[in-house]
Formats: C-alpha cells, sequence, structure tokens
C-alpha cells in the first residue's frame, strides 16, 4: 500500500496539473462576444495608404473596422488644447508635449468615445501601424474573459520588464502585469465598456503621453494587464511615426535640475506600478485556493 508521503505528493502534483488547464470556452459563447466587438482603427486623413492597408487586411481575414479619423496636433493652437495644462505635463514628465502627443491623446478618446456610444460590450482599439490578423478577436476576447472587472488588455508592448504571469487564456496566451515600466505604445488594447467611461474621466486633464497614463490602472480605477507576447506585429509604418522622434524628445526637454519633479513622480508610480503587479499576483492566488 502506497505511504501517505506518497500519496500527498501525487496528490499535489494532480492539482498543480489541474491549475493550468486553461478555462474552458464555450465556442458558442466566443462567437456572441465576438459578434459584439468593434475594431476601432485611428487613422490621420493625410496617411491614406495605412488606411488602404488595414482595409484589404479587414477583407482578407473578414473582420470589421471603424475608422477614427485622427486628431493632426500640429494644426491645434496651443491655446486651443483642451482638458490640458501645460505646467501640469511639464511638472509630471520633465518637457513641454510634443503636437503628435496631444493628437494621439485626443484620438484615442474619440475612439472611447464612439465605442461608449455604440453599446457594444467589448472594443480593440488600434492605430494603424499594426497589422491584422485572424486569430485577433478570438485571442483578445479569449485574454478579456480570463480576467474580471472593469478591464483593459493590452495587446501590444514594446518592452515587459518584470513580467508577472497571472493566468493562462483559452487561447493558450499568458496575461499578467508588469514589475517596471512604461511598457510602451497604446497600438492595439481590448476593453470593456465599463472600463472606458472611467478611462474618459480618468485621463482627463492630459498629465501623460496617453500610452503611459493607459498602463496606470492604479491611477485610472480601470483593471489593466498585458500579453506576454504581442497578439498583433507592427507594420513597416512603424518606423515612420507620426508623433514624435527620439531628436524630437531631446529637443523639448528641460535641464536635469528642472526636471527633479519629473524624476520623483517617476520613482513614486514605480513604487505604485511593483504594488499593482504584486497585488494582482496574491488576488489571483487566493481565487486559485478557494477554488
Amino acid at each position: 500500500m502506497p505511504s501517505p508521503r506518497f500519496l500527498f505528493a501525487g496528490v499535489a502534483v494532480i492539482l498543480e496539473q489541474i491549475s493550468r488547464i486553461p478555462p474552458f470556452t464555450d465556442p458558442e459563447v466566443a462567437d456572441d462576444a465576438a459578434q459584439q466587438i468593434s475594431i476601432y482603427v485611428i487613422n490621420l486623413d493625410r496617411s491614406r495608404d495605412r488606411w488602404e492597408h488595414l482595409c484589404s487586411q479587414a477583407v482578407e481575414y473578414d473582420l470589421n473596422v471603424t475608422r477614427i479619423p485622427a486628431v493632426d496636433g500640429r494644426v491645434i493652437a496651443d491655446a486651443d488644447r483642451v482638458d490640458f495644462h501645460p505646467h501640469s505635463f511639464i511638472y509630471h514628465n520633465g518637457r513641454k508635449l510634443l503636437p503628435g502627443e496631444y493628437g494621439c491623446y485626443r484620438s484615442h478618446l474619440l475612439a472611447l468615445e464612439r465605442f461608449v456610444a455604440s453599446g457594444d460590450r467589448m472594443a480593440i482599439v488600434m492605430e494603424d501601424d499594426v497589422e491584422l490578423n485572424e486569430r485577433l478577436i478570438p485571442r483578445a476576447v479569449a485574454a478579456m474573459e480570463c480576467v474580471q472587472g472593469a478591464r483593459l488588455v493590452k495587446l501590444v508592448n514594446h518592452r515587459l520588464v518584470g513580467f508577472k504571469a497571472i493566468c493562462e487564456t483559452a487561447e493558450n496566451d499568458v496575461i499578467g502585469r508588469c514589475m517596471h515600466g512604461p511598457q510602451g505604445s497604446a497600438a492595439c488594447y481590448i476593453l470593456n465598456r465599463k472600463a472606458a467611461k472611467k478611462l474618459l474621466t480618468a485621463l482627463k486633464p492630459m498629465l501623460l503621453p496617453y500610452d503611459v497614463a493607459l498602463e496606470r490602472g492604479w491611477s485610472t480605477g480601470v483593471e489593466t494587464f498585458t500579453t506576454l507576447e504581442n497578439l498583433v506585429d507592427f507594420s513597416r509604418h512603424r518606423a515612420d511615426t507620426t508623433i514624435g522622434k527620439r531628436m524630437h524628445y531631446r529637443a523639448v526637454k528641460r535641464h536635469f535640475l528642472l526636471r527633479l519633479t519629473a524624476h520623483w513622480f517617476r520613482t513614486c508610480d514605480q513604487l505604485r506600478r511593483w504594488r499593482y503587479a504584486i497585488k494582482a499576483g496574491r488576488e489571483t492566488a487566493a481565487d486559485l485556493g478557494k477554488r
């Protein structure tokens, strides 16, 4: 007869395997969720070639995409910028705002407003420098079903440092949060209506670049996650940024001593980020223990 110690070890292995099994998703439920998702693409009027390229991909993969005419920050005078206070932005960033950053911020808010008005349950918001693919919607939906609350899942990032896994989706994608940031890029993310409504309030006024502000779930009140692997690829247009290049950012930076407020803010924000990532891991472990 096997010893109690041997039986205990066997049970532990079985439980570990069970915890790794991704959640079951009913195909009919998944199809229903996919039908209630819109893909909003932010696109400048002068970037017609990008929109045409995405439209051809949408036809190829049988996806419905809605164009959001992007705001061109270069044609908006400083005095006409709404929900923006220049001194607050400099305080938090140690530099002046680039016109393209303001355009990006306003464009994403327009996409969120359009989504909220649509009545859809979820939406994918993307910029026009990423590539569509046939598995985008099922993988994105599975990511949303894996987590709870007013939530947002980033589907692409420039960098992932100190990634902490939280769960695995029915599509075998790993979802988690990062201990370090910012992760960079707001090029593609999925969110629900409740999250969009919260963001439309929490992101006003503009204190940070949109991609930085988006992932600060501890501040916005939106449960924010990211996929370990990018669910979409960047297109060849990525190098031809419409926001600003490194030389443009350097040109608006203040002297090091005048950036001390920004350094202090980033230090405090990093501490909040650590706590946010660790807290998610603990909550997930507690949920598993209750099952």
